[in-house]
């Protein structure tokens, strides 16, 4: 290889030869996130609940298009057991964790005074706790190799009040503090921590949201992807799933270095009202 093509390589696949661990991966945002890093040549451990079985063809395809490791690993992140569990999986699984996305979250719909107990103390594990866990385990050895990328992955929620949401604001905001302090524990040691803030992006989740409201009102796509939006993004549109990864890959590679601390919405404008 000469000298051109290994630095239109570099550029093609700023993360060849680093591992990322990816939580909440099999679908929605943290898939498309995995997918954007394997394209930069990370190689990946993915996280989830789905079953082996139900990932391998992901996998396979991944692997064969894009050239990079990859395994999966299910685990429950409700528990400081079950992060103790995947971190310890992960890196046993790979050379060394070099760049780590929280990006598992649960979330349930309701007013705080019918909120379920049980449904709050889980989003707290799984939407904060497990951050903090996954942090305090896997930062000791960035710390040795001099490198490592953080990204947790808030919302527009974080920054911004809604009803029948409590878990799901308190969790996102509390995600940005978080994030905030690991940045200036960080700080000097080539290790970044941001927050992503989308707002809203057109996930398996919200897709059904919008067939959901297509059946109970007649309406046709276009005028109930318009309401759904209705007050929140000024662009009328969804966040691309695919752009926000782009953002993240960028976050997690070399120009980003200087880049720690801050939350970034990609929200159509959202935040801008």
């Amino acid at each position: 290889m000469t000298l051109g093509n290994e630095a239109n390589d570099a550029t093609a696949r700023p993360l060849s030869g680093r591992c990322a661990l990816i939580t909440g991966a099999t679908g929605g945002l943290g898939q498309s996130i995995a997918l954007g890093l394997a394209r930069a040549g990370c190689s990946l451990v993915l996280h989830g609940l789905e079953t082996e079985a139900a990932m391998a063809g992901t996998i396979e395809q991944w692997r064969r298009e894009h050239q990079v490791e990859i395994c999966y690993l299910r685990t429950d992140l409700a528990s400081a057991a079950g992060a103790q569990a995947l971190a310890d999986a992960a890196q046993a699984s790979s050379p060394g964790i070099d760049i780590l996305i929280n990006n598992a979250v649960v979330r349930h719909f309701a007013p705080i005074d019918a909120f379920p107990v049980d449904a709050w103390e889980r989003a707290l594990a799984v939407n904060v706790s497990a951050a903090f866990h996954l942090v305090r385990l896997l930062l000791p050895r960035m710390r040795e190799r001099g490198w490592g990328r953080i990204l947790n992955m808030a919302s527009v929620y974080g920054l911004r009040g809604v009803a029948d949401r409590i878990d799901y604001v308190t969790t996102k905001s509390a995600l940005l503090g978080f994030t905030r302090a690991v940045a200036i524990e960080t700080i000097g040691q080539g290790i970044t921590c941001n927050a992503l803030c989308p707002g809203s992006v057109l996930t398996p989740a919200i897709d059904a949201r919008v067939k959901q409201l297509m059946a109970q009102t007649g309406i046709d796509r276009a005028t109930a992807q318009r309401r759904f939006l209705a007050g929140k993004q000024p662009s009328g549109q969804f966040v691309d799933a695919g752009d926000v990864a782009e953002l993240a890959v960028f976050l997690c590679g070399p120009a980003a270095r200087d880049i720690s601390g801050t939350m970034l919405p990609i929200d159509g404008g959202w935040l801008a009202g």
